[in-house]
């Protein structure tokens, strides 16, 4: 019974959001809400595989080649910053100040320094998305089980056997924690970045739809962004399961013997 109803939550609240743009739309009164089947219609005429190649994929590759250096960035800086008390007291008000900075306020700045190609679309994904992988990532790290870090210095584990078997391992569900959160993030900004001074992208055709009034090609546009979110936002949860698998396997051991 549970796994015929798991699918149906998964399809409710799509279908009755859908129903209410169709009740909203019907009888054409606004222009700028067209119904949903006009959208559907203007879906297959507007991103075909060559429109595909030409937008969307420029898009997919600045936002996973953003999202990857802040991953490593923030990975690499949090762990240092999380193992150090004296550098955490030292760069923690400068990264305070930095994180308070809205990524798109820094587009204009960028634009002068990097110009106007896919370096500064890029750098403006990865000056959003390292803060929550770099917070995590400290916080990770300080929560690190210190009987086992007693452990490992029992045993003369140290160097890089230490780091990869308990600290990076130990960090590991707040480390996704913080790439989940950036993924979200790196997605609005690749479509922020492609606003500005862009030839190709998502974000830049579904302006143009905007300032063209192809309003149901600009809504197919925003459909196609959700679904975008959606697959990676699966994606990144299967690698998820995998990564984490010893965790979810602790919780579940932990979960069944409290029972």
């Amino acid at each position: 019974m549970s796994l015929v109803l798991k699918p149906l939550r998964w399809f409710l609240l799509p279908v009755i959001l859908i129903g209410v743009w169709w009740a909203a739309s019907a009888g054409g009164q606004n222009f700028y809400l067209p119904t949903p089947d006009a959208v559907v219609r203007a879906f297959g005429p507007t991103w075909t595989p060559a429109t595909l190649r030409a937008d969307v994929l420029p898009s997919v590759v600045r936002l996973l080649a953003g999202f990857a250096i802040a991953g490593l960035v923030g990975v690499a800086a949090g762990t240092a910053i999380g193992l150090s008390p004296r550098l955490r007291a030292y760069s923690e008000p400068v990264l305070e100040f930095l994180r308070a900075v809205p990524p798109p306020v820094l587009i204009p700045v960028v634009m002068l320094f990097a110009g106007i190609d896919n370096t500064m679309k890029v750098t403006v994904i990865v000056f959003g998305c390292v803060w929550p992988v770099l917070l995590n990532t400290i916080e990770g790290v300080r929560a690190v089980d210190p009987v086992l870090d007693e452990v490992c210095r029992a045993y003369r584990i140290s160097g890089l056997t230490r780091l990869r078997t308990l600290v990076l391992r130990g960090a590991s569900p707040q480390i996704m924690t913080g790439l989940r959160q950036a993924l979200a993030i790196a997605i609005i900004l690749m479509v922020i970045s492609e606003m500005f001074a862009a030839s190709s992208g998502l974000g830049f055709t579904i302006v143009q739809f905007q300032r063209g009034y192809a309003i149901p090609e600009m809504w197919t546009g925003i459909i196609l962004l959700g679904l975008l979110g959606i697959l990676l936002a699966g994606l990144f949860g299967l690698a998820e399961r995998v990564i984490l698998r010893w965790y979810f396997g602790l919780r579940r051991a932990a979960r069944d013997g409290g029972n």
